[in-house]
């Protein structure tokens, strides 16, 4: 593998990663509640099910739910339940009232709590499974050995990640700053509990590719 086939990877991931979806919306909202460094379980997770995903890319099970009606229903369905659950809990947080700057630490959610969170939004979508499926073969070199290859990408792509939900947090962290804890974080939650409700319903009418 090429350094300009990891340049040019990068480049795609950077592109994948800034892309506002669910586990961007949670760092944006566990960034505005709790700060940056107390979201990063939530970012750990993320970036765990990307290692999940691109693992089973590798091992063919993209190519399993592309084949498999009945599996590709309940991988999808599953995720659809999920960040309907999340999306619809930011929407309850926004309307009942803001934790108190001295209150936050208090009813922070514990670290492992926030590392699933993230980690099930991404491992439960069918979409990531059938990107990374159809993505990462394009830059594996077939003459060499290809577990090194599928690691160094997920390397990759995971510290990217990373670094764009930090971003997303710091954010979050920021408006809290700005414009002050109950405003900001009223209106974040709302703002990120309608997307995740929003990506619930693309999910749901996401289909099954068409299988020669």
């Amino acid at each position: 593998m090429s350094s300009t086939t990891l340049v040019v990877f990068a480049g795609v991931a950077l592109l994948c990663v800034a892309t506002p979806g669910p586990t961007m919306m949670l760092a944006l909202s566990n960034g505005s509640r709790y700060g940056v460094r107390a979201a990063m379980p939530g970012m750990a997770g993320a970036v765990a099910s990307d290692f999940v995903l691109i693992g089973a890319a590798a091992a063919g099970l993209g190519a399993l739910l592309a084949a498999s009606a009945a599996a590709f229903a309940v991988v999808k369905w599953l995720g659809v339940i999920y960040l309907a659950y999340l999306g619809v809990r930011l929407l309850l947080a926004s309307a009942a009232a803001p934790l108190q700057a001295s209150d936050a630490a208090s009813q922070r959610p514990a670290a492992r709590a926030l590392f699933l969170r993230s980690f099930l939004v991404a491992a439960t979508n069918p979409k990531g499974y059938l990107f990374f499926a159809a993505l990462l073969p394009q830059f594996i070199d077939s003459t060499q050995p290809q577990a090194q290859q599928y690691a160094l990408l997920a390397l990759i792509f995971g510290a990217l990640d990373f670094a764009a939900m930090a971003a997303y947090a710091a954010a979050g962290e920021r408006a809290v700053r700005l414009f002050g804890a109950a405003s900001a974080r009223a209106w974040l939650d709302r703002g990120c509990g309608a997307t995740l409700l929003l990506l619930a319903s693309v999910l749901a009418l996401l289909r099954r590719p068409a299988t020669a």
